[in-house]
């Protein structure tokens, strides 16, 4: 048998023990027991330069981003990096990724089909003719080129061709050559670069890559021989 004070707790050992004050953390303790303090300002300027992307329509620069914002461009670069890495988990469906020497938010292309078949049935997909689709080819990969160089190429002169390219913003005069009579010259533009998908021109696919692409971004394969195909015209020299 026990006697008092002889191994149970007292009555006021306890109250003693309840009152002890606890230990004080240092602030290296207090650093990794809830973490380091957010850096509010610094993820509002993300979520800005966010915001400025999604909303752009073609691609910016990290220098346009930051004069925009007033910040340090090497600043404005370290979050659009993490923007990067963020929107790149496979749980994410949009992507932020280098085009046209810019940046641009745009769906990712493991979901093109499912994409494709959603858009379809909104409206009609954008298409480009053979004839636009080679004569695009030889622009891109012989640029700065004129129409007779082009009709040298293709064997016909696709004065129409041209004109879609023109007005579909894919392809813009260069000048003209310094030779007789003075052609013009043409090169693809940005928005061929934002519309394929490259950084910039040495990104150039295959030419036989660059036929699947331009068949899989500027219209459904399926139906390419039911699209309208511009004229062509009898080879003949430009003025």
């Amino acid at each position: 048998m026990l006697t008092p004070g002889e191994g149970a707790q007292q009555p006021e050992d306890v109250a003693d023990s309840q009152q002890a004050p606890a230990q004080e953390m240092t602030p290296e303790q207090l650093l990794i027991e809830t973490g380091p303090p957010p850096d509010t300002e610094r993820d509002h300027l993300k979520a800005v330069v966010e915001a400025i992307v999604y909303l752009a329509d073609e691609p910016l620069s990290s220098a346009q981003i930051a004069a925009a914002v007033g910040q340090p461009k090497d600043k404005v670069r370290e979050l659009l990096e993490e923007l990067v890495a963020e929107y790149n988990r496979p749980d994410r469906g949009l992507t932020v990724r280098e085009v046209a020497d810019g940046y641009k938010m745009s769906t990712k292309p493991e979901f093109h089909e499912e994409l494709r078949a959603f858009v379809r049935n909104l409206k009609p997909p954008l298409k480009l003719s053979l004839a636009a689709l080679e004569t695009l080819a030889v622009i891109a990969y012989r640029q700065p080129i004129t129409a007779p160089e082009v009709m040298e190429v293709r064997g016909v002169q696709g004065a129409g061709v041209l004109k879609t390219l023109l007005e579909r913003r894919l392809i813009t005069t260069a000048g003209r050559k310094p030779v007789l009579g003075r052609p013009i010259l043409y090169k693809t533009t940005k928005d061929f670069l934002i519309q394929f998908g490259l950084k910039n021109l040495s990104e150039l696919p295959t030419l036989k890559e660059f036929e699947e692409l331009s068949r899989l971004e500027l219209g459904d394969a399926e139906s390419a021989a039911a699209a309208p195909v511009e004229p062509e015209e009898p080879a003949s020299p430009e003025a």
